[in-house]
């Protein structure tokens, strides 16, 4: 059984919410919810829950300040928000999961399974303390300088530039990393295009991404692929060609 909390400034979201676990996650237990920052820490102190559901935008405060203030905790988060763009892309940044309001219970579902893959009392200090920094509000998207790739046993936080390209194989990424290093990770490739793509990286084949300051060579025969740093050979789809060549200023 998992311990969860739900912490949103609206109560019709928390009954909604409320509605759907019961229905749709009976594995989930809920054990309290707050509808404040101020109570949700007082909530989350005392109880100590598996999970907390956690509203980003709350009436005196946010989800991240929240977490801030908790500070050390084993208690897995699973952000909610009304809008698509507010925190996102650091939450992504920081292996962290979200929901968009009104939740899809199937996407609630997938949520709840991942905790439950996951093991019960690995602390996520390393995903929260990437969050903070993402969120800094001098830094810039493109001065975003680490990730965190959750993958099957624990998460690795990794600086971008030591990621020399990215490999997809249906819904799993490989990271190939400058210290030879490999790291899979079970999200699409696509996601990491969407977050890597201001640090200079360019999605040259449906399977690859690639950093271009990794990048040694463009070959233009056989078909054309790029040559790494690893000595990969990268394969340049006919489609990606102009893309690679515009962020190469060519």
């Amino acid at each position: 059984m998992i311990k969860a909390v739900i912490v949103d400034d609206s109560p019709e979201a928390r009954e909604s919410l409320s509605a759907d676990l019961k229905r749709w996650c009976p594995d989930v237990h809920l054990v309290g919810q707050a509808g404040s920052m101020a109570e949700g820490l007082k909530v989350l102190r005392e109880l100590q829950p598996d999970v907390v559901f956690l509203d980003i935008q709350l009436g005196d405060g946010d989800g991240f300040s929240l977490l801030e203030q908790l500070g050390e905790t084993e208690t897995k988060v699973i952000f909610t928000t009304g809008m698509d763009n507010y925190g996102i892309r650091a939450i992504k940044f920081s292996a962290l999961d979200y929901l968009l309001k009104p939740v899809d219970p199937d996407e609630l579902i997938s949520a709840v399974e991942k905790l439950s893959q996951e093991k019960k009392k690995t602390s996520i200090s390393e995903n929260l303390k990437l969050l903070t920094e993402h969120l800094r509000p001098a830094v810039g998207a493109a001065a975003i300088k680490r990730l965190a790739l959750n993958s099957a046993d624990k998460v690795q936080v990794i600086n971008i530039s030591d990621i020399i390209r990215c490999e997809s194989e249906r819904n799993y990424t490989t990271f190939f990393l400058k210290d030879k290093k490999q790291i899979v990770v079970t999200k699409t490739l696509k996601e990491y295009e969407d977050l890597l793509e201001p640090n200079g990286f360019v999605r040259i084949h449906h399977s690859h991404l690639i950093n271009l300051e990794h990048l040694k060579e463009f070959i233009k025969q056989d078909g054309g692929y790029a040559l790494m740093d690893d000595n990969s050979h990268v394969p340049v789809s006919v489609r990606k060609k102009e893309d690679l060549l515009r962020a190469l200023g060519l």
